[in-house]
């Protein structure tokens, strides 16, 4: 086995200011909410002439959830409904401006604002998250909510009409509108037995949509217009995950029962077991999955240990469990603790990047002792209270992701291939002093996005789902690599990475909101995966007709950026 003590190496070349101020982001505690500066009516009118007068400018920052997109002084406004934003995509229609709907602003990839965008440029921010908030229930216990919800506060509403989903993503701060384009997800299957309660899907929240209404361009009108899809309708199904090439204003969602949920967690399995080679003896994530349906693992950087969650639906408080009232029941993550702080400040401000094995067994010591000490190792509760655990003041990190479509049979394959080509590699890079990932691996399995789950007659499939039906498949195994932005070496670990999941897992695809497409120095700049592996991955033609599709609601492309203009584009014939 490779020595991974600690060694002194030099500092890799090419490491610049730029890396190390994109690497201390990752320890920013910032709001979730932008920063705003009121606009001087003086400026606002001669720059912005003729902008819908009811509707407030303002000037914004933009920030992505690792800091290295950014932005400062860009226009922006928080429309009051569904009117005000079409009055504000129409002048900018007229007026040249592109759009773009900003929520929290809690992803990695450029589909909001592209590296390089600056105040001069053409581009409005629409804030969702300050007006369009509103939650309603319907009959047939449909939820009618504005896009600019977020994921708590829609849970929370859910909670109290004894109402729930399968599964979410583990941040609270998400907006609906942001989730819902890029098909968010969270990690469920049924266990061994279990049936699916009525108005639940265990693929993405995309798949729970009834429908959703969009600006669209209305042809005849000769003008954007406000429109109300259905799930059954062809223009919907590349609506539900459009990855902001469209701006969703309210949305109708199925939902069902609430569940109450056990959620224990255990750092004790090596992960030589907990990933082993299919049908081997022993504690195997395939176990825990057949057992409880819904897993995640947590396995940082050179540690033996995953931090294993599982979820298992409990209606009644096991003697054992603590009952939580509320979500985020993690302090040990969700604040940064010292030690942590400490390593990750050398790291970056020394160049100490040979610090990673000690920061990783120092974030598993962290886990394992404040699972104890804060009595969190066995929780128990209504369902948002285990599943929301990420607050915006955890460490900021890079973050990459895709999703390999399997059969559910096939699932500790899967693992156990990928995990056996990620040690490998990262043994290798450490034996030569480089280390390229101090973070972790996670793992989350879900089912695909069947839409019989809607529960509507003719029901389309969500076109750019990473969880869009395959043949021959039933289950995505979720796999992400998390590091500090500005890490050396990263770029080309994770094309190895990237390499080897297209060639070794037909269909795979990548998970929108995270990184993807890398060359040996960038994110989403590999012209093969843009042009070629992520369209072809969506199989049966699916990615021309949902690009076609946009292109024809959105014409004049309002809804973009340069990056989408270079990522979805149909494919020449052949």
């Amino acid at each position: 086995m490779t020595d991974r003590s600690v060694s002194n190496f030099p500092v890799p070349d090419g490491w610049s200011r730029r890396d190390v101020l994109r690497s201390a982001a990752a320890l920013a505690a910032l709001p979730a909410a932008p920063v705003l500066v009121a606009a001087d009516p003086a400026v606002a009118a001669a720059e912005l002439p003729g902008f819908p007068a009811q509707v407030a400018l303002y000037r914004s920052a933009y920030r992505n959830w690792a800091g290295e997109i950014t932005a400062d002084g860009l226009w922006a406004c928080a429309p009051a409904d569904a009117g005000q934003v079409l009055a504000v995509v129409d002048w900018a229609w007229r007026n040249g401006r592109r759009v773009r709907a900003r929520g929290s602003s809690h992803g990695w990839s450029p589909l909001t604002v592209t590296e390089g965008t600056t105040a001069a440029d053409e581009v409005l921010l629409v804030d969702t998250s300050a007006h369009l908030t509103g939650l309603s229930l319907e009959s047939g216990a449909r939820v009618r909510a504005g896009t600019g919800v977020t994921l708590e506060a829609l849970l929370t509403f859910l909670e109290g009409h004894g109402l729930g989903l399968t599964a979410t993503p583990a941040p609270g701060d998400l907006t609906l509108g942001g989730a819902l384009a890029v098909d968010a997800h969270g990690t469920a299957v049924p266990a061994a037995g279990e049936e699916p309660l009525p108005g639940h899907t265990y693929g993405s929240l995309s798949n729970l949509v009834l429908s959703l209404t969009a600006v669209v361009w209305d042809e005849s009108a000769g003008a954007y217009v406000l429109r109300t899809f259905g799930r059954e309708e062809a223009d919907c199904a590349a609506l539900l995950a459009h990855l902001g090439r469209a701006l969703v204003t309210e949305v109708v969602l199925r939902t069902g029962a609430n569940s109450s949920l056990r959620c224990v967690s255990r750092t004790d399995i090596p992960a030589a077991e907990l990933f082993a080679a299919p049908g081997s003896a022993g504690r195997t994530l395939d176990g825990f999955l057949t057992r409880s349906g819904r897993v995640e693992a947590i396995w940082f950087a050179f540690t033996e240990y995953p931090w294993l969650k599982e979820w298992s639906v409990a209606p009644t408080k096991p003697l054992t469990s603590r009952h939580v009232t509320s979500p985020y029941n993690y302090p040990f993550s969700d604040n940064v603790p010292t030690v942590v702080a400490d390593l990750v400040g050398r790291m970056v401000s020394d160049a100490a990047w040979y610090l990673a094995p000690v920061l990783g067994n120092a974030q598993l010591d962290v886990a394992t002792a404040g699972l104890t000490t804060t009595l969190s190792a066995d929780l128990w509760g209504p369902a948002k209270n285990t599943q929301l655990y990420i607050r915006p003041t955890t460490l900021r990190v890079d973050a990459n992701g895709y999703a390999v479509p399997t059969r559910r049979s096939e699932v500790q394959r899967v693992v156990h291939e990928f995990t056996a080509f990620y040690r490998e590699r990262l043994d290798a890079y450490a034996a030569s002093g480089r280390f390229p990932v101090n973070g972790s691996v996670e793992i989350r399995v879900t089912g695909l996005d069947e839409p019989s789950d809607a529960g509507v007659d003719g029901a389309r499939t969500v076109s750019l789902s990473a969880l869009r039906p395959v043949a021959g498949a039933d289950t995505a195994v979720w796999l992400d690599v998390l590091t500090l932005p500005g890490t050396p070496y990263a770029h080309a670990f994770l094309r190895e990475l990237e390499r080897f999941l297209f060639e070794r897992f037909e269909g795979t695809r990548v998970e929108w909101s995270k990184g993807w497409a890398y060359t040996g120095s960038a994110a989403w700049s590999d012209d093969e995966v843009l042009g070629g592996r992520i369209p072809a991955s969506f199989g049966d033609g699916a990615w021309d007709t949902a690009v076609t599709a946009l292109d024809r609601l959105d014409p004049h492309r309002v809804f973009g950026n340069a990056f989408l203009d270079r990522l979805l584009v149909a494919r020449a014939p052949g």
